[in-house]
């Protein structure tokens, strides 16, 4: 029952999607019964054409030419209007999963960051790519080959009573065991479908995982190890894909036993009636028998096509289901109706803030922080002492179970997300770069910068130099895979980036922990410069680089346990002495 109403809940999602496409897909079902009723006429022509000219006594050459020319026209018809009906389908398929992808891609940019710090990347990737593909190869698709199969069923019958209800009878009461055939078969096989699907998504998560690392896996010799963990997920897809293909593959040979038991029955029935009607065309003939028999193939035809699309159908809905779970995944709180930040002088307040990533593992307990306008307020601790998480609450990439944070007197939930983020520049550890020019990566947060500006923010961020010896300087196609440019460099093109904002606020999370030391100097100079007056955060493991500090917090577990300048903490003696001297011990 809950797999049923999965199921419904996916096909509604695409429905809804087709709507506006609705129009496309009544001219293919319009093009698809008229192509239908061409194919159904031929055997009527081609029998009459039999029967005319077995008659030796009226062969009337004119006439077997009329007759041919009416097929030819038949013949014509249904390959325009089987191509029109193509057209119109896969248009309105490739629109639909172009809107559900695009659905999808805009829904990651709204869930929350714990949805994305949860789920791999690779399945994640997955259901936006690929199962939007499945699901126009076997939902939409499979859809029109259906109501095919549905209309040719019904035309087939409705031509068989006129010329011959006895022999109709024969094909009809046979036909329902290849219906409970595929029925029961299609039903077994939806769950292995399912887990295929999650087993693909698993496998493209791994392989995303190990590629994006693939230096490091070589570095400790882990090539083999992950080629192992490869082929244990990749032979549980193999498994899994064989025994869904097993099922769904005995749909077709038992469903065309049957076909060929009732082509047979027709054949039969339809000579001892030929025999025993001396050939009357007024009673049954053996032109009628032509049109029986191919009716015959033409009525069991849809069964073989429609049992073939059972796989696609299966795979379809599952994919259609993992697509449906992404875009009903809880959003961010809606900044609708919120305002924009009136003013940002540069004071945040972090007022007994509690925070866990998870509810059974507190993190941040009861944080207390007053930062005044202007002040470079240093964080240091441990690895995994909350540094990184304090950022993320500031930029409210996560929100605090317990307490609240204000910016400028104002609390971050009471202003949009987008001019909270705005009110910051933001340099972190880890630098991004995409596909593009050099120029426009560094312009990107600030899409109108002139060419004038970028290159200020460069000569800033002392990459000038660099950038104007590439191939085509500032046009140079970069990205983030790319061995064209080191990290180092890479995080410099970030801090031009942000150089070239002028944010009324900064943090800087390591941001200058892939530059060497000489260009390390001319950076935190640059830095001096744009903090100068500003509030700046700086997370910082190497404690060297904060000494000049305005304030300086040390976290541990989550809490501040010290805060002060440099001399202060070190004439205290506490922990943060201990972290300085342990650098130059």
């Amino acid at each position: 029952m809950k797999n049923n109403a999965k199921n419904k809940g996916a096909v509604r999602l695409v429905l809804k999607t087709m709507r506006p496409y609705y129009p496309l897909i009544l001219l293919a079902l319009l093009f698809s019964v008229i192509q239908i009723a061409a194919t159904l006429f031929a055997p009527v022509i081609i029998g009459r054409a039999i029967d005319y000219i077995i008659d030796e006594n009226n062969v009337d050459f004119g006439k077997i030419a009329h007759y041919a020319y009416i097929l030819l026209a038949l013949i014509a018809a249904v390959m325009i209007f089987q191509w029109l009906t193509a057209l119109c389908t896969n248009k309105a398929a490739m629109n639909t999963v172009r809107d559900l992808r695009c659905a999808a891609f805009g829904k990651l940019n709204r869930v929350p960051l714990s949805y994305i710090d949860n789920h791999s990347h690779g399945d994640l990737l997955s259901r936006v790519v690929n199962d939007t593909d499945l699901i126009s190869d076997g939902l939409i698709q499979g859809f029109t080959q259906l109501f095919s199969g549905i209309v040719t069923v019904i035309g087939t019958i409705i031509f068989m009573v006129q010329l011959h209800l006895t022999v109709t009878l024969v094909v009809v009461l046979i036909t329902p065991v290849s219906i409970c055939v595929a029925y029961f078969i299609a039903r077994a096989t939806h769950n292995m479908f399912k887990l295929q699907q999650t087993k693909r998504g698993e496998l493209s998560g791994l392989t995303e995982e190990v590629i994006s690392g693939i230096k490091v896996v070589k570095a400790f010799n882990r090539e083999e190890s992950a080629e192992k963990e490869f082929d244990t997920v990749n032979e549980d897809l193999r498994k899994v894909g064989v025994k869904a293909m097993f099922y769904s593959a005995l749909t077709n040979p038992g469903t065309r036993f049957v076909n060929a038991v009732v082509y047979a029955a027709v054949a039969v029935v339809g000579a001892l009636l030929v025999i025993r009607c001396n050939n009357n065309p007024a009673v049954f003939s053996v032109g009628m028998l032509s049109c029986f028999l191919s009716y015959a193939h033409q009525y069991t035809k849809p069964f073989n096509e429609i049992t073939g699309v059972v796989t696609e159908l299966q795979t379809a809905s599952a994919a259609a289901g993992r697509v449906k779970e992404l875009l009903e995944e809880r959003e961010e709180t809606s900044d609708e109706g919120l305002p924009d930040l009136p003013r940002c002088d540069g004071s945040v307040k972090i007022e007994h803030v509690d925070f866990a990533y998870d509810p059974a593992r507190p993190l941040i307990r009861d944080l207390n922080l007053n930062v005044l306008p202007g002040k470079r307020v240093a964080i240091v601790g441990p690895t995994g002492c909350g540094k990184t998480t304090l950022i993320n609450l500031l930029m409210r990439f996560y929100d605090p179970q317990k307490g609240q944070i204000l910016l400028s007197d104002t609390p971050v939930t009471q202003i949009t997300r987008s001019s909270l983020r705005s009110a910051y520049g933001m340099v972190l550890q880890d630098s991004w770069i995409f596909r593009g020019t050099v120029a426009q990566n560094i312009a990107y947060g600030k899409s109108d910068a002139t060419r004038e500006e970028i290159i200020d923010a460069a000569k800033r961020a002392h990459i000038h130099s660099f950038v104007e010896k590439l191939e085509n300087g500032y046009d140079t196609i970069i990205d983030d895979e790319g061995g064209s440019i080191s990290q180092g460099e890479k995080q410099l093109l970030c801090i031009a980036r942000i150089l070239l904002t002028h944010p009324p606020m900064m943090i800087l999370d390591e941001a200058t922990s892939n530059i060497d030391t000489r260009t390390e100097q001319k950076i935190q100079s640059a830095f001096a410069a744009m903090m100068k007056g500003r509030t700046s955060f700086v997370i910082a493991h190497r404690l060297s680089t904060i000494v000049d500090a305005d304030l300086i917090l040390v976290m541990r577990d989550g809490n501040v346990i010290e805060q002060g300048t440099h001399d202060e903490l070190l004439q205290a003696k506490g922990f943060y002495a201990e972290l300085y001297n342990s650098q130059f011990s």
